[in-house]
């Protein structure tokens, strides 16, 4: 049987290889000294795993971290031989002992995981190096402070395993308050410490996700120990948060064509339960991206689009497979390309911008872009 033709979509992702090398430098510059393990967990925040792993590794990483197995095969299958840390741990024996198979580091989070690496690890000649996650705040995953310790002696007492490395998550390096920051560091380097008193040595030291590598000296100062940072969102070009900065590039854009141009009179109702009336005659276009694309919901009646030159506004209730944009009396025609964020120099929303008009974060804008959606490389 002939294998059925692949049909082009007008609704595509571009990925910028080139943008997503000039925010790796910036990452380095900002990391000052400490290596760099990219976050390429959810596809890479939704841009395509191995496309960014490849692009990346091409200019320099040598470290990736992600959160499931099944993301770390991924990029084993496709050739990424550079260190994976597995930021999940494992979950089963079959996990533990693909994990070693495969090469990559896990994360050891309490004393199951232990447990299930040892028994894996006895297949092995090997100590097998292991990273352990301290809880100082997040209250999510890793040994609580009262247990990090102990576990840390358990890892380094065990033959068939190594500490390979500690790190911490930080729960609000977003905000402009550093103070629950440096309290997290804090408690860190105090389990660092006694840790250090009973023989071990913590390996690899690392805290800093994208929003504490941009705060810069302030939690940097506090940690002189790390020597590791895990960039993820400044990487794919967005901020963590408006009132950090960065010499950053979009590396996604979400861009489609104009499908249909159509007059709507005044009152008559546009898209599902008529939620847009037009207060006047106007022209509708309908463009071929919906919510099943990557376009929320909560964009109805909210969200911009840009079509040439000019940003126009999302009008009615956003479909599985297609927007409405009110355009006025303007030229749009069908054909013309549309952009809802990304790059442009005629005024493109950053992703940014289209999260907030959505109530929602960089983070899912770029994660729920569908997989239906082709990513095309450029640069």
């Amino acid at each position: 049987m002939a294998s059925p033709r692949r049909h082009p979509r007008a609704t595509v992702a571009t990925i910028d290889r080139a943008a997503l090398r000039a925010n790796l430098a910036e990452a380095v510059r900002h990391a000052a000294g400490r290596e760099l393990i990219a976050v390429v967990k959810a596809d890479a925040y939704g841009h395509g795993a191995v496309l960014v792993a490849r692009t990346l590794a091409g200019a320099g990483c040598r470290r990736f971290a992600v959160a499931t197995l099944g993301e770390a095969v991924e990029l084993r299958d496709a050739g990424i031989d550079e260190s994976i840390l597995l930021l999940g741990g494992v979950s089963d024996r079959e996990e533990a002992r693909e994990v070693l198979a495969r090469g990559v580091t896990p994360v050891v989070h309490d004393e199951r995981d232990v447990d299930l690496l040892v028994e894996a690890a006895d297949r092995t000649r090997a100590r097998v190096g292991v990273q352990v996650e301290l809880d100082t705040g997040m209250h999510r995953m890793g040994a609580a402070p009262d247990d990090a310790v102990p576990l840390l002696e358990r890892v380094a007492g065990e033959p068939a395993l190594r500490v390979a490395g500690c790190f911490t998550h930080l729960a609000r390096a977003d905000e402009p308050d550093l103070g629950p920051s440096l309290q997290q560091i804090s408690c860190f380097r105090e389990l660092l410490r006694q840790a250090r008193r009973r023989g071990i040595e913590p390996g690899e030291v690392h805290v800093a996700n994208s929003a504490a590598l941009l705060v810069g000296n302030a939690l940097r100062a506090a940690l002189p120990e790390a020597t590791a940072a895990r960039p993820g969102l400044m990487l794919y070009g967005a901020l963590p948060a408006p009132h950090l900065s960065a010499n950053l590039r979009p590396v996604m854009t979400l861009r489609t064509r104009v499908k249909l141009v159509r007059r709507v009179r005044a009152g008559e109702g546009v898209g599902y339960a008529a939620l847009y009336r037009p207060k006047q005659d106007t022209r509708i276009a309908t463009l071929p991206a919906g919510y099943a694309d990557g376009v929320p919901v909560a964009a109805s009646n909210r969200g911009e689009v840009l079509i040439g030159a000019r940003r126009f506004p999302i009008v009615g209730r956003v479909s599985m497979d297609s927007v409405t944009v009110d355009v006025g009396d303007s030229g749009v025609a069908p054909g013309d390309e549309a952009i809802f964020f990304g790059a442009g120099d005629r005024g493109a929303l950053s992703v940014a911008e289209a999260a907030a008009a959505a109530d929602t974060l960089s983070y899912e804008l770029l994660v729920r872009v569908g997989s239906r959606v082709p990513r095309v490389a450029i640069g």
